[in-house]
């Protein structure tokens, strides 16, 4: 999650790159709205939880490897995109890598399309990969990449085969004001827009002091997330610490419907939280938020397997 500093970073002008386009006609109508299905959404499969902390554990030798981190336009940035990709590429998924320049470096946004599905009602899952230079990022957002790939081979392992269309997306260069997210969406034609029927968002969900956040922004969506975690007995509190700092914000702003989950930053939990959730009152979410300290010994197992769960419960439900 970028920092909440006006104008922290001014990037540079975007050059030359390839826009991954649906195909279909569609109405000038945006995708009608529905409820998950329960019967899909039971259908969803357990995220083991250990297979997410060992792609945790590889963005982590890549940083180590890379100077410490994996920022944009670094060697460790590219190194956990082409991890990404390979896994992808042979679990069957069609994948495009989207290039672009921010502060005279590279970077990249990698998108991955599960065939088959109603291509004029897309359901996609994203979260940002890179990290600030300070540190590995494996809380932020090593954890909301490694569950939506998890959740990406479980499709493919499952064979899943849903009414809509299923893409996931990995963006770059988020921490300098989610310049990935927004170049994929001020390329896309107002036609492939409106194919977008749910956009689904996930940055820090392994936070080592957790609490549980879902977007309060489309009704659907919430609802769906909401309804998981009530399956579980968790308590959910509306979501206000990453308004406007995530990649849900260029897809909000261009009228598609967003939604997803957080489990806190530098917020500090109040008493009446940690009686709900456990954890420590009187300390950030997490502590080593963009710093050198978040490792993979910064995450909090249980967060991150609840949150992956709710995560292939929505991706599941959502495109049945």
């Amino acid at each position: 999650m970028k920092l909440s500093v006006p104008g922290r970073v001014t990037s540079a002008a975007v050059i030359t790159a390839v826009t991954l386009l649906t195909t279909g006609a569609i109405s000038g109508a945006a995708p009608a709205r529905t409820t998950a299905s329960p019967t899909a959404a039971a259908a969803a499969p357990d995220i083991p939880v250990a297979n997410v902390k060992s792609h945790l554990a590889q963005l982590q030798s890549i940083a180590t490897a890379n100077g410490g981190n994996r920022a944009h336009g670094r060697t460790g940035y590219k190194a956990s995109i082409d991890y990404v990709k390979a896994k992808l590429d042979a679990a069957g998924f069609t994948t495009v890598l989207q290039q672009f320049t921010s502060s005279g470096r590279t970077g990249y946004n990698l998108i991955a399309d599960w065939p088959g599905g109603d291509t004029g009602h897309v359901v996609m899952a994203g979260s940002h990969l890179d990290s600030v230079t300070a540190g590995p990022g494996i809380n932020d957002n090593g954890s909301g990449s490694a569950a939506i790939l998890e959740t990406a081979l479980a499709v493919s392992r499952a064979q899943y085969q849903p009414t809509k269309h299923l893409r996931f997306a990995w963006w770059g260069a988020e921490e300098l004001g989610m310049v990935g997210s927004k170049y994929y969406v001020n390329n896309l034609s107002s036609a492939n827009r409106a194919k977008i029927s749910d956009y689904l968002n996930f940055d820090m969900i392994g936070s080592p002091n957790p609490g549980y956040f879902v977007y309060d922004d489309d009704p659907t969506i919430e609802k769906t997330f909401k309804d998981y975690f009530a399956g579980l007995g968790v308590a959910t509190e509306p979501e206000t610490e990453g308004d406007g700092r995530s990649d849900h914000s260029p897809f909000k702003n261009a009228g598609i419907p967003v939604g997803g989950l957080f489990s806190g930053a530098d917020y500090i939990k109040t008493a009446a939280q940690a009686a709900k959730w456990g954890g420590t009152s009187g300390q950030a979410f997490d502590r080593c938020y963009h710093a050198s300290c978040d490792t993979s010994s910064n995450i909090n197992d249980t967060a991150l397997n609840r949150n992956a769960d709710a995560l292939a419960y929505a991706v599941w439900g959502l495109s049945s």
